[in-house]
Formats: C-alpha cells, structure tokens, sequence
C-alpha cells in the first residue's frame, strides 16, 4: 500500500487482494485533511460495473489492494481552511475523479475528466503520490473541487449512481445536443445507465426508444420507464421497421457487440456515442457510415461543473437510479450477480448502515 506521511486517519472498507472478484474488509489510512480538503463521512455507495473490471483486472491496470467505489454520498464533516463552498453536515458526492493538474486546458475549461494527469477516485495516483481508495469504505477525504452538492430533494442512496451513471449519459446528450424536446433518442442496453438515459430522455421530452437483446425488458421499458418504444434487436424485422428513425444513439452495453445494426436506426447525420466500455473492440462496419453521413463518437463521465449541473436538474426534475440497497455483508453476492447483470438497476452499498433513505 502506498502511503505518505500525511495518511494517519484510520479508515475502514472493503477492498479486493486478487482478482478473485470478492472483496475482504481492509484496514488502511486515509490522509489528513488539507486546507483545500473536505472530509465526509460516507453513507452509500452505488456498485459500478467498472468497479468488477477493477476487481478482476480485466484491463490489466489495477493496483492491489483495491478499494472500489466512485458513486459515493455522504455528509461532511470537516472543511480545511480555504474551504468556503461547503460546511459540517452538508449533503454532498463523489464521483469518478479524485485530482486532476487543474492547469491544462482541459481543466480551465472544467473537462478534468479529459486531463492527462487525471487521479481516479480508486485505483489512481493522487498528488501526494499515493493510491487512491474508493468509497466502499467509512470515510473519505476529498480536494474541493471534485465534490459536488447533492439537493435536498434526493434521497443520499438513489443520487450516488448519479455521479458515474447519471453524468456519464447526460455529458453526451448536453455535449452532442440530445437534450431538445421532440428529438428521437435511441438507448442501448437497459441496465445502470441505460435506465438513466431512458429518464434524462424523457425528462426533456425526446421521443425514447430502448433498444435490447432481452423481450423482457420490454414490459419494464414501457410501463415503468415509460419509454415510448422498444426494439428487440435480435429481431430483423422489428430493426428494418426502425431504420432511419433516430436522431441519437446512446450506447450503454459493456459486452462486444457489433454497432452496424445500430447504426441503420440512425436518420442521415445521425450520431451514436458509446459510453461503455466492452473488454473486447466493437465492431464498426463503414457502409452504414458512409451511406448515412453518421457519426461515431465516445464519452467518459463529464467534468465537474457539468456533474454538478447535472445533479441540480436531477433534483428539479426528481430524477434518481432505481436501486437495491445492498448491507456491508452483502458486497460480494451483489458483485456475483453484477458480473450476471442480475440487478435492475443499481446496487447501492449501505456503507453507513442507515438502512433506510435520508
């Protein structure tokens, strides 16, 4: 575990050795709280399909022990000394980004997702040096600039998903103009983000359809999410009736898939942007392409003006994750059903034991 000096806060969580896909309870130490710092207690974190690629090492990249966990929510309690944006007790989040340069163009124009020295909530190297620890864990000490508020209107445990879920579908639609009522938008995938991209769609009024492997998420789609159509896209027919119909496409499947087909549902101009990340290339044929004039384009979460704008218009338009609320002692059966997509649609970690909504 790499550590500096300034780490002497004794913390708790859950953290994976080896990629045996558990995780165990850990013991480590978080840093002192820096006169730019905000520590929080942490009351919920949501489970994020990226933190099982983590776990595992899919991509190759972990450093163990990890510490999963970048949808995190809690309250503060304590505030360095040029710290005037929050106080003790605020309801506040953390997302997916610990530390950014802050000086890059990147950062000036509050893209610090996009910055070459971007620190990872888990899993990334802060300033300091040290490894960084998510938010399956008690606490947490985070700089100021990488925390946002949360309105009270939303419940701690159904906002956290907000932070990767909610800002990773809505940095698109505001970035490639989704969000204009009346538009067609096309989901792929039902699932964590999925779900939330079927709710941002019709929030500002776009004409939804899912789009799916799987028939029974039909029912789901329409009654619960009120989508206004589905597609199966293992069926031929039901993919020609939709050709040309979409304006948009947000692609929310992590698994190897072929975008071809997708592709077709597009108008002329179309554009399709991924925002998973399948552990195998996609498939991206030219002929749709060049016939429909569409464009192909990926997001990775947002930054965090654009995070805390997105959790303001949650909190006006009453917009959270559906969850299941998952108990410390249930971490590694949820991740066990994570890694067979049998959630719908969020798991959220009850790190502080509330047991109910605050």
């Amino acid at each position: 575990m790499e550590v500096t000096p300034n780490h002497t806060q004794a913390a708790s969580g859950w953290a994976a050795m080896e990629a045996s896909g558990k995780v165990v309870p850990f013991a480590f130490k978080r840093r002192e709280n820096g006169v730019d710092d905000v520590t929080i207690k942490v009351h919920y974190c949501g489970m994020c399909h990226t933190d099982l690629h983590f776990i595992n090492n899919d991509w190759g990249i972990t450093m163990y022990p990890v510490v999963p966990g970048h949808e995190i929510t809690g309250v503060v309690t304590k505030v360095g000394s040029n710290v005037s944006g929050f106080r003790p007790g605020d309801r506040v989040g953390v997302g997916c980004i610990a530390a950014s340069c802050l000086d890059c163009d990147h950062c000036r124009r509050s893209e610090e997702n996009y910055c070459d020295k971007v620190a990872l909530t888990y899993n990334g190297i802060f300033w300091d040096g040290s490894v960084t620890y998510g938010g399956y864990s008690n606490m947490l000490v985070a700089h100021k600039r990488f925390l946002v508020r949360i309105p009270d209107t939303l419940p701690l445990d159904a906002a956290a998903p907000l932070l990767c879920a909610g800002i990773t579908v809505y940095s698109p639609m505001k970035q490639h103009g989704m969000l204009h009522a009346g538009r067609r938008l096309g989901v792929v995938g039902l699932g964590g983000l999925g779900h939330v991209a079927v709710k941002f769609g019709k929030a500002f009024g776009l004409k939804v359809t899912v789009i799916s492997t799987s028939p029974a998420k039909e029912r789901e789609a329409r009654e619960s999410l009120k989508a206004d159509d589905f597609v199966l896209s293992t069926d031929e027919k039901q993919m020609q009736a939709m050709a040309r119909s979409l304006d948009y496409v947000i692609d929310t499947v992590s698994a190897q898939h072929s975008l071809g087909p997708i592709l077709e549902l597009l108008k002329v101009n179309g554009k399709l942007v991924l925002v998973a990340a399948p552990d195998k290339p996609v498939e991206l044929p030219s002929f749709p392409l060049i016939f429909g004039k569409r464009t192909v384009s990926g997001s990775m979460t947002g930054g965090m003006k654009e995070t805390q704008e997105m959790m303001d218009l949650c909190g006006e338009h009453g917009i959270t994750a559906d969850i299941e609320l998952v108990s410390t002692d249930g971490i590694n059966d949820a991740l066990a059903r994570l890694a067979r997509n049998d959630v719908r649609y969020r798991f959220v970690v009850d790190v502080a034991g509330n047991g109910s909504r605050l």
